[in-house]
């Protein structure tokens, strides 16, 4: 118990580096994992310096003297009913607050106040936002990234966001680090859809795919870029009205390519990438 109070008066996540997790999550479902996470360090912690102080202590008081065998006794209900009990405890204190935070993490809104579409393909992204939900819904605007340009996902803070991912040919995994989880990208007729409440800070963030799914995945790479409400209303109308993402980003006052990432040589020939002698578009 002195050990929770003293921790608590001190942001133990940023003293003790998030124990491993990453820190500076950008939307508040990141921020709930986070503090699930510094909170079961915590009481790990507590509950291994309570164990090892056990150890040390039977350690010192019972270690042996002389040639005298130590009185025998078949059971001690104290210490049974603590040990059985005890785990039992602190398992269902985090199995708790574990299911709340990831009930609160997969929630779904009945109307989300932005809707993007995902596709993955080897190996690069597509970005399609869209005028409402599931496959029956209009793409108003899109961004494909190619070989030679990074795709730019372009988002607003203080609006609910929510993403539909599918893949067109194997299994990607969507990672924004900030965002502090990923979401596997499935083919098929699978949609994985997830939500975040909102952004919290405006900014560039990389973004790429977390899943092993070919000869150049570690290229496949991607920005989040965040911006405010306004500066997204305007991108989206530019975009709409024929602009290409680059172009629209210049006119919002944004970097029209991305920052945290730059395209990678990845030695492609007509004879390994591009047998059908289609031509490489230049990105939208």
């Amino acid at each position: 118990m002195a050990l929770l109070v003293l921790l608590t008066g001190c942001d133990v996540g940023q003293t003790f580096h998030g124990f491993g997790w990453p820190q500076g999550g950008i939307s508040p479902e990141s921020k709930r994992m986070y503090d699930l996470w510094i909170a079961s360090c915590i009481a790990a912690l507590a509950v291994g310096v309570f164990v090892w102080g056990l150890i040390f202590w039977c350690v010192v008081r019972y270690r042996k003297r002389g040639n005298a065998l130590p009185v025998q006794t078949r059971y001690n209900m104290p210490m049974e009913f603590l040990y059985t009990i005890a785990p039992i405890l602190i398992v269902s204190v985090l199995f708790y607050y574990t299911a709340i935070v990831q009930t609160d993490v997969d929630k779904l809104s009945k109307n989300p106040d932005v809707t993007v579409e995902v596709v993955a393909f080897k190996w690069n992204w597509q970005f399609n936002y869209r005028d409402g939900q599931g496959t029956e819904a209009r793409t108003t605007a899109s961004t494909l990234g190619t070989s030679e340009v990074i795709p730019v996902l372009v988002l607003p803070t203080n609006r609910s966001i929510r993403f539909e991912e599918t893949s067109r040919d194997v299994i990607h995994s969507f990672w924004v680090p900030e965002l502090l989880f990923k979401r596997d990208v499935m083919p098929g007729k699978i949609r994985n859809v997830f939500e975040v409440s909102s952004l919290d800070a405006e900014g560039a963030y990389v973004g790429r795919c977390a899943e092993l799914c070919g000869s150049y995945h570690a290229f496949m790479n991607f920005e989040l870029r965040v911006v405010s409400p306004e500066k997204y209303d305007q991108f989206l109308a530019a975009k709409q009205s024929g602009k290409s993402t680059q172009d629209a980003l210049s006119a919002i006052g944004e970097q029209p390519y991305a920052t945290t990432t730059q395209p990678f040589d990845t030695r492609r020939t007509q004879d390994n990438f591009n047998p059908d002698k289609v031509p490489a578009r230049t990105g939208s």
